[in-house]
């Protein structure tokens, strides 16, 4: 199906009145995006957090008559409507973003490769991945870190935590790579599910359980590997380093290169830290655990 999108200008101030606006002529999706560059992070639980500076999309069949869109916007906002009309390339985005998916390598031995495709070395450590709705691909450099970290460590025989385990893939990586249980917590079902699923894919299920916090059951474990962000790293410290075992490694991400540090502070009373690793703006927060 092809599509038409209207980009209009707004603020933080304007952008909810304009998204309601959108939605009451039948708009079937509206996005909000930073119109210069300013980040936002780790908004509260059900907190919207927008940019002073925000370009409120709204997307369209494109059949769609979007002069009345305009007329309706117009007569109806409380400042001067500034807005791009824009035809979008009928695509099949789905097939789109597969075909962009490729094998990643990461170390020596262990290859991150799309179900879709050939596998580069078969006699490599190969993780076969469908990330569906859940976050995990390899291509992010948290998760890039993780993996890396993990390749490197030796697993055999271990009781591995994959803490906020999306698609599974730290988890499933780690079973490759020689662990002998891997436990998957997540507070998204359909993360529990894209797991399950991955798994099943690479001939482990029966090595990996996965489980919503409020369902885990209690064990030590050896490893942990926790990508999600530095707040709730920094506010679930206690829980996390309860997982682990005397001298248990630790590896975690999700942080910013300026929150490094302050997830660093929080975990040194308890962890014998490695030096900080960086890709791009993000880092790895690693190390051994203390007695």
């Amino acid at each position: 199906m092809a599509w038409i999108q209207i980009r209009i200008d707004a603020n933080k101030e304007t952008a909810d009145q304009i998204s309601d606006l959108l939605m009451d002529i039948g708009c079937p999706s509206v996005t909000f995006i930073d119109s210069q560059n300013n980040p936002v992070y780790e908004p509260k639980p059900g907190e919207v957090i927008l940019w002073p500076e925000t370009t409120v999309i709204g997307l369209f069949e494109a059949t769609h008559d979007m002069q009345s869109v305009v007329t309706y916007l117009t007569e109806n906002m409380s400042e001067p409507l500034k807005y791009k009309i824009e035809q979008l390339e009928d695509k099949d985005w789905e097939r789109e973003w597969m075909d962009n998916f490729h094998p990643i390598k990461f170390g020596e031995r262990l290859w991150i490769c799309p179900s879709w495709r050939d596998i580069p070395d078969p006699d490599a450590v190969n993780v076969l991945l469908d990330p569906g709705l859940a976050f995990g691909t390899g291509t992010h450099a948290t998760t890039s870190l993780c993996l890396k970290w993990l390749e490197a460590q030796d697993l055999s025989g271990k009781t591995v935590v994959d803490f906020g385990c999306g698609s599974g893939i730290l988890g499933i990586a780690a079973i490759k790579l020689g662990a002998e249980r891997v436990i998957g917590i997540d507070i998204d079902p359909q993360a529990l599910v894209a797991s399950r699923d991955n798994a099943e894919r690479n001939g482990v299920a029966d090595q990996l359980e996965v489980y919503l916090p409020e369902n885990q059951p209690e064990f030590k474990a050896d490893i942990i590997v926790a990508n999600i962000l530095a707040q709730p790293l920094r506010e679930l410290h206690e829980i996390i380093l309860g997982f682990l075992k005397p001298h248990g490694a630790i590896a975690m991400s999700g942080i910013l290169e300026e929150q490094a540090e302050s997830v660093a502070n929080v975990y040194a009373p308890y962890v014998d830290l490695d030096a900080i690793k960086q890709e791009g703006e993000w880092t790895r927060v690693s190390g051994i655990t203390k007695e």
